[in-house]
Parts: C-alpha cells; structure tokens; sequence
C-alpha cells in the first residue's frame, strides 16, 4: 500500500516570487505599423541615433513622444493602460497610477542585437514590434526577445539537467525566450534582466521601447 504523500492530493504547490510577463496583441496594429515604420525609418535618416545595449543597428533618443505622431501617442496609452491593469497596491487592490514615461526606437538588421540589461530608474518597461524582420515565420531568423531567470544561474548549477514540476519551472536557472511579431506589445518589470539575440534577416526588425515609472505621491492627482 502506497502512502506517500502526493501534489495531487495531500501537498499544495506555491508560485511564490511570480515574475510577471504580459504580452498583449494590440487591435489595428496593421494601419499603426505602416505609419509608426514610416516614421521610424524617416528619422533614422536625419539622426546618427544613441548607444546603449544596442549592438549595432540604430536607438533613437529617449524623446519618441515628441516625433513619433499618432500612432505613437496610441501605443503609448496603451502600455500606460496595460502598466496599470497590471499594478496593484500591497493588499491586491486596484490602485490609480500616474504614470510618467519615456520612450525609443529601435533598428535592427543583419547581425544586430541587444546585450543583456536592465532600465534603472522604472517601474515597467514594455517594448511593441513594429516589424520583426520575418521572424515570426522564420524561427531561423532570431531576433528572440531573451528573459534572464532573476534567480540567477544557482538552480541550475549542481544538477542542470533538472527542473521543476511547475509551469514555467523548466527554465530555472536559465532562460526564456518571446518571438516578436508585428502588433505585440510585451510588458516586464524593469529590473528584469533582457536581451535582444542577433536578427539574421534581410528584412528590417523594428520596435519601440518605453519605460513607465509612477509619479511621486504628492503628484498622483
């Protein structure tokens, strides 16, 4: 007679230190990505552009709210909406959220990527594909969005053929991967450890990145 305990009936499995990860399809992306690639490529045209994680290809200024026009200002309230939906206060209630931002394009062709990094100084981060360079039907393309394990590498380091028996639990120690695709808008909190792997295409891989802090208290209102 077997009277083990088992997770099916006698033990509860906890999800405890959740890292949470949205990735949000946007409604008329199509018209929105026609007019935010032309306005993108546009200004890579006049500006020599920033470095940061970027290796190689092209980051504009961290100023797109005030060029990128229209279709810009809808992404923009939309991660706002998303940021909020997503933030709660420390008993799990809704919470008002001023949120102040800003934001940048990105350019990626040919052998172009992005190192691992975090963004100081926010609260949500979120980056929206423009255009992902084909990708999306050609896994040999990469261009992957790549999630360190916040963790860090310790779970994997004793046993590394080993994981847990949970969702999302074969990862541990290692890390995840999101295929872009034009119109996906993907939220993470800022702290998390991401890089952008080389995109091996023809085409173009474009999106656009925007920090979200909260305003101070004493200017919620």
């Amino acid at each position: 007679m077997n009277d083990q305990p088992t997770l099916e009936d006698n033990a509860s499995l906890r999800a405890i230190f959740a890292t949470p990860v949205i990735e949000c399809p946007l409604p008329n992306a199509d018209a929105l990505n026609v007019e935010l690639k032309r306005v993108i490529l546009e200004r890579e045209k006049g500006d020599k552009g920033t470095q940061h994680s970027n290796l190689g290809g092209w980051q504009s200024g961290w100023d797109m709210a005030k060029w990128g026009g229209d279709a810009f200002d809808e992404i923009h309230r939309a991660a706002h909406a998303v940021a909020s939906q997503a933030t709660c206060d420390r008993i799990g209630k809704p919470v008002p959220v001023k949120w102040i931002s800003n934001a940048w394009a990105n350019v990626n062709r040919d052998g172009h990527g992005n190192e691992f990094h975090t963004h100081p100084g926010a609260y949500w981060s979120a980056s929206y594909y423009v255009d992902d360079g084909g990708a999306a039907s050609d896994p040999s393309l990469g261009g992957e969005f790549e999630i360190q394990d916040p963790r860090g590498v310790a779970p994997a380091m004793l046993a590394p053929y080993l994981a847990f028996a949970m969702p999302g639990g074969q990862s541990v120690g290692v890390s995840e991967l999101v295929r872009p695709q034009p119109g996906l808008l993907l939220m993470f909190p800022s702290w998390l450890s991401h890089a952008v792997r080389p995109y091996r295409g023809d085409g173009v891989r474009i999106s656009i990145a925007i920090n979200m802090t909260p305003a101070p208290l004493g200017a919620q209102a």
